[in-house]
């Protein structure tokens, strides 16, 4: 087990150490011999990659995108769950069609929508930041039902029981009594939608038309020219990108294994 366990972290860990080493070498050495280690440790890539890319607008525009993004799914897809999980309805196949009809969209891959979202933002006006921030949230709400309702149904009906007979109303149950107890949940969504929206980069190609509005995924793009492709500056660019995804994962892995957890065990 533990040489299998090896095994699998060398495999995931090497693509991310070829990157940083080829990150060190010069757009000749990458392509005469890219397994190869770099002849001297040159910090040109990096250089050429912070003149050549605003990093600091990057990362503001990414971070607007997921706040913004992240707030109106939490809401949304909080209360649509609440429904589906703790409410009774009076006809109960109307739980299941409305709640199969948003897992549904995990079968439907988002890029095959980017025409129809793309018109739809044309209709709308939808510019700018604002043009990735409703698709984001779109697909985003299947999965993230999945996670609420089943973390929701696990709960004990006597809790809403218990709140009821103490005077709550149903907004003060979702708010006060439910929503504390879905921390574990949340810190999931939150992390898989970060990374998600982190890394996106056919939506905002499509959507995006200024560099000013530009998200870090868009950023290795500056280096493709049309007839000539700087790799040193791509992958240089791309470790800025990724360390701190990474470290962002690092620090909140045991929240999503606890919130996968949390949401796939019903008591």
């Amino acid at each position: 087990m533990y040489v299998l366990i090896a095994i699998i972290t060398v495999l995931v860990v090497f693509p991310f150490i070829w990157m940083l080493v080829l990150s060190f070498k010069s757009n000749a050495e990458i392509l005469s011999n890219p397994l190869a280690l770099p002849h001297t440790l040159s910090w040109g890539n990096y250089v050429n990659a912070l003149k050549t890319l605003d990093y600091p607008r990057l990362y503001a525009n990414t971070f607007m995108v997921c706040v913004v993004a992240l707030a109106i799914e939490l809401v949304i897809t909080f209360l649509s769950s609440f429904a589906l999980a703790r409410m009774v309805f009076e006809h109960p196949n109307l739980r299941r069609l409305v709640y199969g009809f948003l897992i549904a969209g995990l079968c439907v891959s988002p890029f095959i929508l980017l025409f129809p979202v793309y018109k739809i933002n044309i209709f709308f006006g939808l510019r700018e930041q604002w043009a990735l921030v409703f698709p984001y949230v779109a697909s985003s709400i299947s999965f993230n039902t999945l996670l609420f309702v089943g973390y929701l149904q696990a709960l004990p009906p006597e809790i809403d029981e218990a709140a009821i007979i103490d005077g709550c109303s149903i907004w003060d149950l979702m708010v006060r009594i439910i929503l504390p107890m879905t921390k574990p949940v949340i810190a999931t969504v939150v992390i898989f939608n970060v990374l998600y929206m982190w890394n996106e980069y056919p939506f905002a190609s499509v959507m995006l038309r200024r560099q000013a509005d530009y998200t870090l995924a868009m950023g290795a793009s500056f280096f493709k020219g049309t007839y000539t492709v700087d790799y040193g500056g791509i992958v240089a660019s791309s470790v800025m990108i990724i360390i701190p995804e990474l470290i962002f994962y690092g620090v909140f892995q045991k929240k999503i294994v606890g919130g996968m957890v949390a949401g796939a065990v019903k008591g």
